[in-house]
């Protein structure tokens, strides 16, 4: 049976200036997850947030906190974000030796634990620990910056992904340039969990929240 289409709506492109309001708002507009990307400039090109941030929003939601740590070392700081208030926490495969040692902390703590592979790794590295997973997030974007055209290459990816899941209870995600466009094209390859951010937020009001998610959603939903 096919997981569910959930749109996530990457906090990224939200204002930050109001962002727990921000996150009320999409809450409101039919976001099914909020989804937090933490990069820390060094395993990215830029900074976004950490842990104390991610508490501080916390309670303007109660949906998933669906938290993509571009972050390396990531080990040291699953803990803290756990503690935060993340309810899946995703690790890159590029980002440290030991991905099944990481996988193992996440889910000692208590949350869902995911794995993230860049446009240009290969889906190989996620062969081995397919059972310590959640979640699978396939980058359709270099990660680093919102507002990046989305990467047809992926596609064939997230086929290959989908057909070493199999039958597992495994959610797979995209990131990356995620429009009403091309939601069609991931859904039909196997994705169903769909990341957007500015596409999302394009508009400024919980109204245009409401009408951008419902697009991005319809058009995964036909595409199936």
């Amino acid at each position: 049976m096919a997981r569910p289409i959930t749109i996530a709506p990457s906090i990224l492109s939200a204002d930050f200036g109001r962002l727990a309001e921000e996150i009320q708002s999409i809450d409101a507009a039919g976001a099914d997850w909020i989804h937090c990307d933490v990069m820390d400039g060094h395993f990215v090109p830029n900074i976004t947030f950490g842990p104390p941030v991610i508490k501080a929003v916390r309670g303007a939601s109660k949906k998933i906190f669906d938290v993509h740590l571009m972050i390396a070392p990531a080990d040291p700081y699953l803990a803290a974000f756990a503690d935060a208030g993340a309810d899946i926490i995703t690790v890159h495969a590029e980002a440290g030796p030991h991905l099944d040692r990481s996988l193992q902390a996440i889910r000692a703590l208590g949350k869902k634990a995911g794995v993230s592979i860049n446009p240009g790794t290969p889906e190989s590295v996620i062969e081995y620990v397919l059972d310590r997973l959640d979640l699978i997030l396939l980058m359709t974007v270099n990660p680093g910056f919102g507002g990046q055209a989305f990467i047809p290459a992926v596609v064939d990816k997230i086929r290959r992904v989908k057909g070493l899941v199999g039958d597992r209870p495994i959610d797979i995600e995209v990131d990356g340039g995620v429009t009403p466009e091309t939601a069609g094209v991931v859904a039909k390859a196997g994705a169903n969990v769909l990341v957007a951010g500015s596409a999302v937020f394009k508009g400024g009001t919980q109204q245009s929240y409401g009408t951008n998610i419902s697009a991005i959603r319809k058009a995964a939903e036909v595409a199936r």
